[in-house]
């Protein structure tokens, strides 16, 4: 019984912003679980049971946002809430689609503070492009790094470019480790100034 009080990932938010995750999630532990067949369409149903039903319902309601529930508190098929909440949500093409082309377009290497930052945002962004089939190459994520540097940086720039990477997590790593060995450079001659 504890079990069904701990959440499996995050719940989906009342706005949905993180709808396409909650999908991803829960279709992955339906399928393991074996119930996934109670959320889609199929001339089979009658093989489905009520226990069945009754265990996604529970487990799609506990990963959603209170509001949500309150709202499908009268849903009693996984289904049929499933679908409400598709066509309340499942809309993300008209909105993410752009918004990451345009984060794409606009992504600044230098406007990051750290590279994990950097890295984190670059691969939100190329995920969301790949859910759209629009994929992003290794060669295209390292040109957008290398372009984007600041341009008193241009030396490090070159540095880099000749470095020949092929894999943006090369360069990445890289980059990390510079960037630590930067931090600890500095917290030393800040320590021995004082």
């Amino acid at each position: 019984m504890s079990n069904l009080n701990k959440l499996d990932f995050t719940l989906l938010e009342a706005s949905g912003r993180n709808y396409l995750k909650l999908v991803q999630d829960v279709k992955l532990h339906l399928t393991a679980k074996g119930t996934r067949a109670t959320i889609e369409a199929s001339a089979n149903d009658k093989l489905i049971d009520e226990a069945q039903k009754a265990t996604a319902m529970i487990f799609i309601r506990r990963h959603i946002h209170d509001a949500l529930q309150t709202e499908y508190l009268t849903e009693e098929d996984p289904r049929t809430l499933w679908l409400s909440l598709a066509g309340r949500f499942n809309h993300p093409k008209d909105i993410y689609l752009p918004e990451a082309i345009h984060d794409w377009q606009h992504l600044q290497f230098q406007g990051f503070k750290s590279m994990n930052e950097y890295n984190s945002e670059v691969c939100r962004i190329r995920s969301l492009l790949k859910f759209y089939k629009m994929e992003l190459t290794e060669l295209d994520l390292l040109e957008k790094t290398y372009s984007t540097f600041h341009a008193t940086n241009i030396v490090l720039q070159q540095q880099y470019r000749a470095h020949t990477f092929t894999k943006f997590s090369d360069l990445i790593s890289v980059l990390l480790l510079v960037e630590k060995k930067k931090l600890a450079f500095n917290e030393e001659s800040s320590s021995s100034t004082h």
